[in-house]
């Protein structure tokens, strides 16, 4: 009797983190299973898919570059005439994102939202390029994985851009899952149109694929 009250504490113990374990467990597991159910339902749903981003030569300048087992695509390019502002703020009601700053033609996401160096800026002809990280789940999300919900995007939701004297209103008009070194979708979809794609690691905190975003302003 006194050596099962003794041992009685350990199992508890035991049993505390056996469940702490299962539950973690659960939050990097059901992020991974959740997006693939969404990849599958865009497939069948072929009417959500935007129409392929032209392919195109290579850009000049800009590369898939491996940082720590992280690639990314990083930009050399240089524009004519730089901005008057050196960042703009991004929105995304659907998805409760309010005025995250985005970094302009910045490389770094460690610091946050980044516009791709090179790509159009807000309101212009083009494809603003705009990548964020995302998070296993919301347990684990961080002020900096501000695409986290990405996926919970739906077409026709809206994408506001905010620089320091004008607002600029884009709707989502589909989705594209690519591998990593893929940088034909940096490209506009045409020569024409005032488009925005933004791109994050899928599944949510897992760096296989990324997932694009293309929106069309209004």
């Amino acid at each position: 009797m006194i050596t099962a009250l003794k041992n009685h504490p350990l199992k508890s113990l035991s049993l505390i983190f056996l469940s702490a374990g299962l539950f973690l467990l659960i939050q990097v597991i059901m992020p991974v299973i959740n997006f693939e159910v969404w990849e599958v339902s865009q497939n069948l749903q072929s009417s959500l898919i935007t129409p392929q981003m032209k392919e195109g030569p290579k850009v000049l300048g800009v590369t898939v570059y491996d940082r720590d087992n992280f690639p990314q695509i990083v930009s050399s390019l240089k524009r004519d005439t730089q901005p008057n502002y050196t960042k703009f703020n991004l929105s995304v009601p659907s998805l409760h994102i309010n005025k995250e700053e985005v970094l302009v033609d910045s490389n770094d996401l460690a610091k946050g939202l980044a516009h791709l160096p090179g790509s159009a800026l807000p309101g212009e002809k083009g494809n603003v390029f705009v990548s964020g990280h995302s998070a296993l789940s919301q347990l684990f999300d961080v002020k900096k994985a501000v695409f986290s919900k990405l996926s919970d995007l739906k077409k026709g939701d809206q994408i506001i851009l905010e620089t320091p004297s004008t607002k600029f209103i884009y709707e989502v008009s589909g989705f594209k899952v690519v591998n990593p070194n893929d940088i034909s979708v940096i490209n506009s979809p045409d020569d024409l149109g005032r488009f925005i794609s933004l791109m994050t690691c899928v599944p949510p905190g897992l760096n296989f694929k990324r997932l694009v975003v293309l929106g069309k302003m209004l």
